[in-house]
């Protein structure tokens, strides 16, 4: 089962013949009410150190390079071939991409904000299973200001003509978080591929060596991980790739290591197949956006019709 978006858990056919299937339903149900408790906690007592960034997210934050991309892509005839030529192509085969996405400056006041959050006594979700520190920024009342219309203004249009085929002018939800990695802490991510359709992935400092990400192919042929592509980080860029690309993190070297990932999802894709397990999804009733999959409403009747 996983938790399906806009507030429906999707439980694979699998999971419905399991005995345990009832209270993990409930367990997970818990997750997102302890999840909502904790980030009305933060808005009522949380002091922020940098409070401009809770803003409205303006052109000002965004770098240059990724205005103008987002720019072409939503001109009339704006198309593939086009759009390539303003961002830089990492790997044609596995269509991983890479451009600038923040300013420098704003990257910094992010990363103040988040340690600042980090060291506070605040309760802190963590971002998933395979990462023990960093920040959920729906928690941190982030995804409105800030995710919501990074996906919605500057990367759907980006998506559609980058990866149609895979939602990309389809996306509908999010589920964004920023990973650290440091000595003592977490240092490196084993090989996984990502609960979404697409990845955005994006560099927010400090100074570090190594960690860089390697890539294989779609996970339905792991045995591509024999010869993974490797991708160094750069404070501010953000690499896009499929979310079924395998990939991980090689060990960090020196220094600490701050990214903001962002899993974009296509309910109009996961609906009819869910990335995880590949199966069609049952639905069953939840809150909050979840993992992205939504249930279709039934055809509305008009009863004066049939009388």
């Amino acid at each position: 089962m996983t938790l399906g978006g806009d507030g429906r858990p999707h439980l694979d056919d699998q999971a419905l013949c399991h005995p345990q299937l009832e209270e993990e339903v409930e367990r997970r149900q818990r997750l997102g009410q302890e999840a909502a408790a904790r980030k009305a906690l933060i808005a009522s007592s949380y002091h922020p150190v940098r409070p401009h960034i809770y803003n409205t997210l303006q052109d000002e934050a965004l770098a240059p390079e990724f205005l103008a991309a987002a720019e072409y892509s939503t001109s009339p005839g704006a198309d593939l071939e086009g759009l390539l030529q303003r961002l830089e192509t990492v790997s044609g085969e596995k269509r991983i991409y890479r451009l600038p996405v923040f300013t420098a400056p704003f990257c910094q006041a992010l990363l103040e904000e988040l340690e600042h959050f980090e060291h506070s006594d605040m309760p802190k979700g963590r971002p998933n299973t395979m990462n023990n520190y960093g920040v959920l920024l729906h928690e941190l009342g982030l995804d409105e200001p800030l995710v919501t219309p990074l996906r919605e203004r500057f990367l759907q249009p980006l998506m559609a003509l980058l990866y149609p085929d895979c939602g990309g002018g389809w996306l509908d939800s999010h589920r964004a978080f920023v990973v650290k990695y440091a000595p003592g802490q977490d240092r490196e991510l084993g090989c996984h591929y990502d609960n979404a359709e697409l990845t955005l992935n994006v560099a927010l400092g400090k100074a570090f060596t190594g960690g860089a990400l390697y890539f294989g192919d779609l996970f339905q042929a792991p045995s591509a991980l024999a010869r993974p592509l490797e991708v160094e980080h750069v404070v501010g860029r953000g690499i896009l790739h499929r979310g079924g690309q395998l990939h991980g993190a090689r060990p960090l070297g020196t220094g600490e290591r701050w990214n903001l990932v962002v899993w974009l999802r296509a309910s109009a894709v996961r609906n009819r197949l869910c990335p995880m397990c590949c199966r069609k999804p049952e639905l069953v009733d939840d809150d909050g956006f979840g993992d992205g999959f939504t249930r279709e409403e039934p055809t509305t009747v008009d009863v004066c019709a049939l009388t």
